[in-house]
């Protein structure tokens, strides 16, 4: 199948502030062609006429709890993380299998709905979320989730890796495997070290909560005698690894010196962290300091969503507010995050921007709109005036996932039925 998108405004990630306008792309089979004027031989199989689109890489998000959709909406009135997260676990010990991959199925609904084609997860019964992301059409990083200590982990890699390399193999490359401790605060020492020699023996991501609170940072000092990040530094965890580390909201200056020389990359989540009141990451100075930046959703019931576009717009305003300087995260800076660089971050290195040999994945975003009326400057309409249901058409390595808002790999009123059905059982065992 060649697929030829005509006439676009292509936002390429490919340099800073760069775009053509009225380019054509090709898309032969899963990878992009061209990017500009279509060559004379090019015969397709497929037309698209995007005089009023914007086209651009797909949005990475790169840490979030895909199932937590069922939680949406519970709980907000709790004042910190910490309480947020004693009322969220005793209700996420009673979920069952079903409850979780039909909560994944909604969260690729609205993955695809707001143009992310990859993400990374932390979750329970990690296979759940590879069968979604497989029936959609999505690529993954979906990590082995480690709580408590070794034995659990082990038990975990033991009951779903057969499952997950079932699934890894189905899906011509788009998922990959991670392993993912918890928290500093959930996890012991030794389960540290035991996912860092299993994630450096497998050459898989590392995944993390690291210093999201100041409780977690105490907490941690009184424990262990050194911040999250120091604690997991004298326990060898960063060596020889490839690591995301999502929050980052209380680290040192000393501490960023460090991890901009390592294998690793922040992933902020700005609106999850204002809504728990858990404080903002300094990802200005970070970037300054050459700390590798992504960014991340978290999940639905700290958020309360896992669209991309609306998490590109927060970051943006609370940078500004907490800087007070308009121009301490630029449009394309964060435009870079939410795609080259989440992608890089993740191990897919092979998408992130539109360029002849990358693999296509793709936004057309619809500009026809009173919002976006005159466009002027597409970087910051992007950031600060697209909407979500802006988003027509997304390809995912060549394939058209949604088209004119119409998702083509799952259909959303029967997921939506049968996650509220899922949900008031769910309520019921809690109660009970």
């Amino acid at each position: 199948m060649y697929t030829l998108i005509k006439n676009a405004l292509v936002v390429p990630m490919t340099r800073e502030n760069y775009y053509l306008e009225k380019a054509d792309i090709g898309i032969n089979g899963t990878h992009i062609d061209f990017v500009g004027k279509t060559p004379e031989n090019v015969r397709a199989d497929r037309v698209i006429d995007a005089s009023s689109m914007i086209a651009m890489p797909s949005l990475v998000n790169a840490h979030t709890h895909v199932a937590m959709e069922l939680e949406r909406n519970y709980k907000d009135d709790l004042p910190t993380l910490e309480a947020w997260l004693g009322e969220i676990f005793p209700i996420e010990a009673k979920l069952t299998e079903e409850d979780i991959l039909w909560a994944n199925r909604l969260g690729m609904v609205e993955l695809i709905q707001s143009g992310c084609t990859l993400f990374n997860d932390m979750y329970y019964q990690v296979h759940c979320g590879a069968i979604a992301a497989n029936e959609a059409g999505l690529r993954a990083v979906i990590g082995f989730t480690g709580v408590g200590d070794v034995p659990d982990l082990k038990r975990t890699l033991d009951r779903e890796g057969p499952l997950m390399r079932r699934e890894v193999e189905k899906s011509d490359g788009r998922i990959k495997v991670a392993c993912a401790p918890h928290a500093v605060y959930t996890c012991t020492p030794a389960l540290y070290q035991y996912a860092h020699d299993w994630a450096m023996e497998q050459g898989a991501l590392l995944h993390t909560h690291m210093a999201e609170t100041t409780t977690e940072v105490a907490t941690c000092k009184e424990r262990y005698g050194a911040s999250p990040f120091r604690h997991l530094e004298k326990l060898g965890y960063f060596k020889n690894t490839r690591h995301i580390l999502a929050h980052c909201v209380h680290l040192t200056d000393d501490e960023m010196d460090t991890l901009k020389d390592l294998d690793a990359t922040v992933c902020t989540n700005p609106t999850s962290n204002a809504k728990l009141a858990s404080g903002m990451a300094p990802i200005g100075k970070m970037l300054k300091k050459g700390v590798k930046v992504a960014l991340g959703t978290d999940g639905s019931s700290s958020n309360n969503n896992i669209n991309m576009i609306e998490e590109m717009h927060v970051a943006s305003l609370i940078s500004s507010s907490l800087t007070k300087d308009i121009a301490s995260l630029t449009p394309y800076q964060i435009l870079k995050m939410a795609t080259t660089d989440g992608a890089k971050a993740l191990g897919f290195d092979q998408i992130g921007t539109l360029q002849a040999g990358n693999e296509a994945d793709l936004i057309l975003i619809n500009t026809r709109k009173p919002h976006l009326t005159p466009l002027n400057n597409p970087f910051s309409a992007l950031v600060f005036a697209v909407q979500a249901s802006d988003v027509d058409t997304v390809f995912c390595q060549g394939r058209m996932l949604m088209e004119h808002r119409k998702i083509l790999t799952l259909d959303p009123q029967p997921i939506m039925d049968e996650v509220n059905t899922h949900w008031r059982a769910l309520l019921g065992r809690s109660h009970a």
